[in-house]
């Protein structure tokens, strides 16, 4: 017989692989755990000392079930498309699959049957099948229980982003993701209404939240104008009501990472002070605008005097 670390693959050993190669299945679960090795889900083992983390339970049940393609929040976490409320990959796998599918006793795996997945809406991310991105954000959108939750992830999938502290490039086109949703499915008549309120230029899910809260107070201001600084640095608010001379900034969670970083955004914010269009600035912190966006609006109302 083969010893199982040769059998495994990427650190992950099917036991029907083991069984193949002369392995008695009463015998090969008692030398697994003996061994150090890690049960990811029935029918696939960890190499001791792998790290189970998501991405590896994805490739397992993959190799398992060649059927299975990542979806949804798991596609929206391999391709970096950030969505409102899931801020790190969650312990729920998504996949989507042609039916029928056979169902799992798995409880941290999701399947979402559909007829429609054609070839040119599946790719290859991070060494796993996933949807397109495309059609990752089309069908996050359909299933979007806000428009809050639709607008993030068509925001972040259209703009340059860093994402997990890694820069990319934006990942859809506005016609593609218009494209994506003509399809007649459940949904799609709700997404095609809220795709018109995405924004490119937007920053973060934080400055989606809040320009979507802004327009609803009867506000539009520009989002991320480039402006020059007195000594003609070019700087970008995240907002700039133009005729007020009003700019707006919000700030993430961790703006701040280390000294220099909250040196230079004093620097930036004393700089931005300067340019010509801009004769004052308010600056909100990412859990005003998702716990407490009625206040924030009411601040700008209360500065422009409206």
């Amino acid at each position: 017989m083969y010893e199982l670390a040769i059998l495994a693959r990427g650190g992950i050993l099917l036991t029907a692989r083991a069984a193949a190669a002369g392995w008695p299945p009463g015998r090969l679960a008692g030398r697994l755990r003996r061994d150090g090795w890690q049960r990811i889900c029935r029918g696939a083992w960890a190499a001791p000392g792998k790290e189970v983390d998501w991405r590896l339970r994805a490739t397992a049940l993959q190799l398992l079930r060649p059927e299975l393609v990542c979806s949804h929040g798991t596609a929206a976490h391999l391709h970096r498309i950030e969505q409102l409320a899931a801020p790190g990959p969650s312990e729920l796998l998504d996949f989507t699959a042609p039916p029928p599918a056979r169902s799992t006793r798995h409880a941290r795996l999701r399947i979402h049957t559909t007829t429609f997945l054609a070839d040119h809406d599946q790719a290859t991310r991070r060494g796993l099948r996933t949807t397109t991105p495309a059609r990752t954000v089309g069908d996050l959108i359909r299933r979007s229980r806000s428009r809050e939750e639709a607008v993030v992830v068509a925001d972040s999938a259209l703009a340059h982003r860093a994402v997990d502290g890694i820069r990319r490039a934006p990942l859809v086109h506005y016609e593609d993701l218009a494209a994506e949703l003509t399809a007649p499915r459940p949904g799609s008549a709700r997404a095609r209404a809220w795709l018109p309120w995405a924004e490119p230029s937007s920053g973060s899910p934080a400055e989606t939240v809040a320009r979507l809260r802004i327009r609803d107070a009867g506000l539009f201001p520009e989002s991320q104008p480039t402006l020059h600084a007195a000594d003609g640095r070019p700087l970008r608010p995240d907002f700039l009501l133009r005729a007020a001379g009003l700019a707006i900034e919000i700030e993430g969670y961790a703006f701040h990472g280390t000294r220099h970083a909250h040196e230079r955004d004093i620097a930036r914010f004393n700089a931005l002070q300067t340019c010509p269009d801009i004769r004052r600035v308010l600056r909100f912190t990412a859990a005003e605008v998702f716990t407490r966006p009625d206040r924030m609006t009411a601040t700008i109302l209360a500065a422009l005097n409206l």
